[in-house]
């Protein structure tokens, strides 16, 4: 190892990594069906790092390294807050198993790796980086947490990953200067009040880096900016006085501790030559072969190969004047143009989104950037009349590029694809589709996109914004290209041309109108809700004589099974589970008095945090503005983001007062409207089912206008249909559901809180009574098992290459999946059929109504003066007509001054 051995005289140089934060880097750079062993294990999460690591040792020569991973237990920070890092996405399953097994490759490579409960690898990256200088060390800290920014000094770098886990720049305190335009020590002062959308903390709203940047400046750090608060004028000031709190909480949550106890001094972690007989064995078992011949080569060259010739980005070309934009799209002609736009952003709470500056233009060959601030009124029309004709555009994230084009007075149509979604409906499973991680799978090339932005295409204003938005343009349009034969290979073409991106436009019309909330009842909400939770907090002391943090489980732990002696639930790795499925167990194995308050003062919690994210989205216009996504869900389902509005409760009453906040409001030009409209299907699962299955006495229930679940129940249980008490129909509606999810019968008698026997026999009936059901049931999985994939009734696939692994768990799990989705996901293509239907029903009737929410099953619309009985009629013929089933779409339609008031 000549290349990393040190000199006597060289300074000791610490190579720290944040091992979870390079994990996901790892798994995301490489594509999972790639790297599975044949236990049917993944391992690209191992391989990516494993490789990146070998090059930061033979690019950076450390004389030391180490490791820190996070544990999956709480922290001193989600015990403070427990929506810490809330809101994050599902960890695919194929990432399952790679952390145990990059720490066994760490082990044979004589790399110490460093945990410790309560704390994150943060802190431990910290702690290390402060003994490292105390001793005179330099120290590099990679890890793309950009929390690891308030650790650079003189003497500590942060290598900070942009672009999957092979371009990692190296950032010093003069990076961060021109970045952020504050010091490395006072990032931590700037993300508490900008917040952090990664660690689920909130910000001040308004408030950007600029702002907070100017702040810090003139005051020297946050706590003399909060010294001087009723100093700070307009809005801004309001707004941070507001959320005074929050910006507490998000400096000592954000703020790395550098004291802690590490079980391995520095002195261990000199980089030695790794062990060679584990490295064989385990390399074997990885079937990792070029990744072995680079490690016993004492690092040597990289050989990883250089980005395809095809995929080079072409220089650009300014365009200023009329002529130039009009003779670059005449050349163009019919070729599909890549299109991504350049920007300021607005406040968190605008639609729009961007402040549209300029605009990047990309064929296969040529590139363009035209800056719409400096051209003239004939050169914008030539963009405008080009943006908003039929001319073939591939744009990444055309729902935002529509909004932000909007808010400049532009229209964009011709989308032929939006490589978020193509990527999305040929790899449903991916965690995220942006542009720079699309391009590294895809194109096996960095082309200078990326920079670590979740929107993807919209570039946020870097120093060389015209050179980034060209480059997110070419690797659009290459993109684009890449991805139109897989599309077609796996018949998702259709999908996307007649489903998906027409649904852009009517999903980013509805999110610009946004919903009107009522701000009074919100804080009534709040005050209740407030109540509530104090008075459970007050009740829970009383019966155990003192108090406790609730929102704490390790206290928890100690109260439940230690003072009140409970039995013990599922075992975690911090002693037992204090989770809502446990304290229910609890509660029906022993109910107790501090188990119903606990319970109540967590169902308020809940709706606080609610009733407070609605209270900081609401936007100048008294409206929310929620964001949809099309490729978040497997299923095809829309997902409802800042705030969710498909998570607000309707099991309990007081769950449902919060649909007492959303009313009916103005339009942005004053349109008054006189009332809302909601319309729901009625148990479409189960008609679904009943279609898929072609159970005729289903079909016939259905047709009959039965209430199904009491016609299930009155077979099942030899009855009369008015006979089935509540009871039965609540059991026969539990497992009519539960069956279509692969609900076992273990599943079935905790649910329903009833013996496996009963639980059993319940099925058996079903299962006798309606046989097509089961034999649907089964031949749906192995005839996926067989394609290796199921399907909608739009032709939606989900690829289950699981249904044929090994792994018994891995297997079940594909199953369950195997079960539930061609129903789910026919729902989730009947409710975008239906919004489409109702959306050009409406333009063509020339109605001034719109559509404002969807939520699960659920339209709801705003209807203008006049039109409510021509939308009574027109709304629920285009849901029923949204999918031709063999029984019938029952829609139920509701009519109030509230969302509450319009349910049904």
């Amino acid at each position: 190892m000549s290349e990393t051995t040190s000199q006597p005289d060289q300074t000791p140089k610490l190579l720290v990594l944040d091992g979870h934060s390079m994990a996901f880097r790892a798994f995301y750079a490489l594509p999972p069906e790639t790297f599975v062993i044949d236990t049917g294990q993944h391992t690209n999460a191992v391989h990516g790092f494993t490789s990146m690591l070998l090059t930061m040792i033979r690019q950076q020569k450390p004389t030391h390294v180490v490791v820190a991973f996070d544990l999956d237990t709480p922290t001193f920070r989600s015990e403070e807050y427990s929506e810490y890092k809330g809101g994050r996405n599902k960890t695919p399953e194929e990432f399952g198993g790679q952390i145990e097994l990059i720490t066994k490759v760490m082990e044979a490579m004589n790399v110490p790796t460093i945990t410790l409960d309560g704390y994150e690898a943060d802190d431990i990256i910290a702690t290390l980086a402060a003994q490292a200088e105390a001793a005179g060390w330099e120290t590099l800290v990679v890890s793309g947490d950009r929390d690891a920014f308030q650790l650079i000094t003189e003497k500590t770098l942060v290598l900070y990953p942009k672009k999957g886990i092979s371009d990692i720049p190296p950032l010093d305190a003069t990076a961060i200067e021109e970045k952020y335009f504050v010091r490395p020590d006072q990032y931590s002062d700037l993300a508490a009040l900008v917040g952090e959308t990664a660690d689920n903390l909130p910000g001040v709203p308004g408030v950007g880096p600029k702002t907070a940047a100017k702040w810090i400046n003139q005051y020297g750090g946050l706590e003399a900016i909060l010294a001087n608060i009723d100093s700070i004028g307009g809005k801004v000031g309001d707004s941070l006085r507001e959320n005074v709190e929050n910006v507490k909480r998000n400096r000592r949550l954000n703020h790395l501790l550098r004291d802690l106890e590490l079980p391995v001094p520095l002195e261990q972690m000199e980089l030695k030559h790794p062990n060679r007989e584990k490295i064989e064995e385990l390399f074997d078992a990885l079937q990792f072969k070029t990744l072995r011949k680079r490690l016993f080569e004492q690092f040597g060259e990289d050989e990883e190969d250089g980005p395809d010739p095809e995929h080079q980005l072409p220089e650009h070309t300014v365009l200023g004047t009329e002529q130039e934009l009009a003779a670059w799209l005449s050349d163009a002609g019919t070729a599909r143009v890549g299109l991504a736009l350049v920007g300021d952003t607005l406040p968190v709470v605008d639609p729009v989104g961007l402040d549209i500056t300029a605009v990047a233009l990309s064929t296969e060959h040529k590139t363009a950037f035209v800056p719409l601030s400096s051209l003239d009124a004939a050169a914008e029309k030539v963009v405008a009349d080009w943006l908003a004709g039929d001319a073939p555009k591939a744009v990444h994230d055309a729902k935002a590029a529509y909004k932000a084009l909007s808010g400049r007075g532009l229209k964009l149509n011709g989308v032929v694809d939006d490589t978020s979604i193509s990527s999305y409906l040929i790899q449903p499973e991916r965690r995220n589709y942006e542009l720079a991680d699309l391009s590294l799978y895809y194109l096996k090339s960095h082309l200078g996109v990326g920079e670590g932005k979740p929107s993807g295409q919209l570039d946020l204003g870097l120093d060389d914004g015209a050179k980034e938005a060209v480059a997110r343009a070419f690797a659009t349009e290459r993109l684009s290209a890449q991805l139109e034969p897989l599309l077609l290979e796996r018949g998702a073409d259709k999908l996307l041309g007649e489903l998906e991106l027409p649904l852009l436009g009517t999903l980013a019309e509805m999110e610009l109108a946004g919903v009107a909330v009522s701000k009074e009842i919100l804080d009534t909400l709040m005050t209740d809700f407030t109540a509530t939770i104090d008075a459970a907090q007050a009740e829970a002391y009383g019966v155990i004589g003192h108090e406790v943090n609730l929102g704490s489980p390790k206290q928890l732990q100690t109260v439940l099974f230690e003072e009140l002696g409970m039995p013990k639930t599922k075992k975690i790795k911090t002693g037992f589970s204090t989770d809502a499925e446990a304290l229910a167990d609890l509660m029906v194995k022993s109910p107790h008095p501090f188990l119903q308050q606990l319970q109540a003062y967590r169902d308020a919690t809940k709706l606080r945090q609610t009733v407070e994210g609605l209270l900081k989205s609401i936007g100048p216009d008294e409206r929310v503005h929620t964001t949809y996504a099309q490729n978040i869900a497997a299923t095809g389902r829309l997902s409802s983001n800042n705030p969710n509005l498909q998570n607000i409760p309707i099991r309990s009453e007081e769950g449902r007062r919060i649909r007492s906040v959303f009313v009916v409001g103005k339009g942005a030009k004053g349109q008054q409207y006189e009332t809302l409209l909601t319309a729901d299907y009625s148990q479409i699962e189960m008609r679904i089912m009943a279609h898929l299955s072609g159970d005729e006495a289903l079909i016939q229930a259905f047709k009959d206008g039965e209430d199904l679940h009491r016609f299930v129940g009155s077979h099942i249980f030899n009855v009369e249909p008015q006979d089935v008490t509540s009871a039965m129909r609540s059991k026969v509606k539990a497992m009519s559901y539960g069956l279509a999810y692969g609900l076992s019968s273990f599943g079935l008698s905790k649910q329903l809180s009833i013996s496996v026997d009963e639980a059993r026999t319940l099925m058996k009936d079903y299962f006798d009574r309606f046989g097509a059901v089961r034999d649907y049931l089964r031949g749906v999985v192995e005839q996926a098992r067989l394609d290796g994939y199921t399907e909608t009734i739009e032709g939606r696939r989900r690829y289950l290459p699981d249904l044929t692994s090994d792994n018994r768990h891995l297997r079940e799990i594909a199953e369950r999946v195997a079960l539930n989705s061609p129903i789910q996901g026919s729902a989730a293509d009947i409710i975008k059929r239906a919004m489409l239907g109702v959306d050009k029903a409406l333009a063509e009737g020339g109605l001034k109504s719109r559509m404002l929410l969807q939520v699960h099953d659920e339209l709801v619309l705003e209807v203008a003066p006049g039109e409510l009985e021509q939308l009574q009629i027109l709304v629920p013929e285009q849901m029923a007509g949204a999918a031709a089933l063999s029984v019938p779409l029952d829609v139920q339609v509701g009519i109030g001054k509230s969302w509450f008031d319009a349910g049904h």
